[in-house]
C-alpha cells in the first residue's frame, strides 16, 4: 500500500499497525532460532508474556500468518511453522491482502447472497439434513476451544449445494482459496466463531421455511459480519 503525497512531493509513509509489527518479530524469532517446515512455535501465552502483549493481540499476528500459509494452527497442538517467507514478502502480502479484502466481499455478496435464496426455493430434504449437520459440527468445533473453520467452510458448501446451480458453484470454487482469507481473518476476531454460528443459523432457519428474502438478508447479513475483521 502506497503511502499520500503532499504538494511538495514528500510520500507520507503509513504507520505499520501493531500486528504488523508482531508479525516482523515472530518471522525474526523463526529465522533467528532456526525453525523450519513441521516445527511448532511456542504456545501463545509464552509468546504473549516475551513480547509484553495481551494473548488477543498476539492471535491477529498469528491469524495474519495462518491467512498467508505460513503457518497452520491446530487445535490442541499449536501453530505450525509451512515455511519461511522473508519478512518483507510477509508484510507486503498482508497489505495486498487488505486491499483485495472489499473484494473478497463484494463477490461473495453477489455469489452467496442469490445462492442463499436459490436453496431456500429448491433445497431438498437431503440438502438441509446436509446443513443442519455443518452448523452442528461447526458447534461442536467451538465447544471443543476450536474456532470452527471446518464447520464454517462445510455450512456455506452445503447452502450452495442446496442451491442446485452448477454454475454458480463453479463459480464458488473458483474464488474458494479468496474466501478461505476471509474465513481464517473473521473467525480469529475474538468471539467471532460464536456469531459466526449463530449468523449461519438464521440463514438455515430462512432456507428451511422456504423464505428465499429471508434467507438472502441473512446471508448478506453474515458477509457484512465477515467484513468487519482488524485484517
Amino acid at each position: 500500500m502506497s503511502g499520500t503525497t503532499d504538494p511538495q512531493g514528500f510520500v507520507r509513509v503509513p504507520r505499520p499497525r501493531l500486528y504488523e509489527v508482531l508479525v516482523k518479530q515472530l518471522l525474526d524469532y523463526i529465522a533467528a532460532t532456526g525453525l523450519g517446515p513441521g516445527d511448532l512455535l511456542p504456545a501463545e501465552r509464552d509468546l504473549a508474556d516475551r513480547m509484553g502483549v495481551s494473548r488477543a493481540t498476539l492471535a491477529q499476528a498469528l491469524v495474519a500468518l495462518e491467512v498467508l500459509g505460513v503457518i497452520d494452527v491446530q487445535h490442541g497442538t499449536g501453530a505450525v511453522l509451512v515455511y519461511r517467507p522473508s519478512v518483507a514478502s510477509v508484510l507486503r502480502e498482508l497489505r495486498e491482502h487488505r486491499d483485495r479484502m472489499p473484494e473478497i466481499v463484494e463477490a461473495r455478496s453477489t455469489l452467496e447472497v442469490k445462492l442463499a435464496a436459490l436453496a431456500a426455493q429448491r433445497r431438498t430434504a437431503a440438502d438441509l439434513a446436509a446443513i443442519e449437520a455443518a452448523l452442528e459440527a461447526m458447534s461442536a468445533e467451538i465447544a471443543g476451544g476450536s474456532r470452527g473453520t471446518d464447520g464454517d467452510e462445510l455450512f456455506h458448501q452445503a447452502v450452495a449445494a442446496a442451491a442446485h446451480s452448477s454454475i454458480l458453484a463453479s463459480m464458488m470454487t473458483f474464488i474458494a482459496e479468496l474466501v478461505r482469507e476471509t474465513r481464517l481473518a473473521s473467525l480469529g476476531q475474538p468471539g467471532r466463531p460464536e456469531v459466526s454460528l449463530a449468523s449461519h443459523r438464521a440463514i438455515a432457519d430462512a432456507i428451511s421455511a422456504g423464505d428465499p428474502s429471508a434467507a438472502a438478508d441473512a446471508m448478506q447479513a453474515h458477509i457484512d459480519l465477515v467484513a468487519e475483521t482488524d485484517l
